[in-house]
């Protein structure tokens, strides 16, 4: 399933890039995120809690960052695997400065699930992707807003 979407925040593009590129802001931006822990440079193990529709549960999993061109974008590698059945992304996020405090990003990239969460539905899982995708993207928006005060 292709996962697509724009997002237009306030702050610069660094300031951005920087708070994606932070391990601890992202565990507080990640929507569900139990813990993220870094592995490695840019390779990360999380635990996060999870509902699509009425099928909620605990997914573990791996998540990993490269192709980075520093701040314009980065591609994102997600697998993961719970009681409710399996998930796996990969996606390109692209930031774009709109003047000099807001950045857009885009991203675009392709999901697939297997196990009940498949069974829920494509359109539902798509849904709740794409309101975690706004979720996540509000969240790292107001921590890039205290970073700056």
């Amino acid at each position: 399933m292709e996962i697509t979407g724009e997002f237009k925040l306030k702050g610069s593009r660094q300031q951005v890039w920087d708070t994606l590129n932070d391990p601890k802001q992202l565990e507080k931006a990640i929507p569900g995120a139990d813990q993220l822990i870094e592995e490695g440079p840019d390779q990360y193990r999380a635990a996060m809690s999870v509902g699509v529709g009425m099928i909620r549960g605990k997914f573990s999993g791996n998540v990993a960052v490269g192709d980075k061109s520093e701040p314009e974008s980065y591609r994102m590698t997600v697998d993961g695997k719970g009681g409710a059945g399996w998930l796996k992304g990969d996606g390109k996020i692209q930031l774009a400065e709109d003047g000099p405090d807001a950045t857009v990003i885009t991203v675009e990239g392709e999901a697939s699930v297997g196990g009940l969460l498949a069974r829920v539905g494509q359109r539902m899982v798509r849904n709740v992707a794409n309101s975690l995708m706004k979720q996540f993207f509000q969240n790292i928006e107001k921590q890039v807003a205290a970073g700056s005060e």
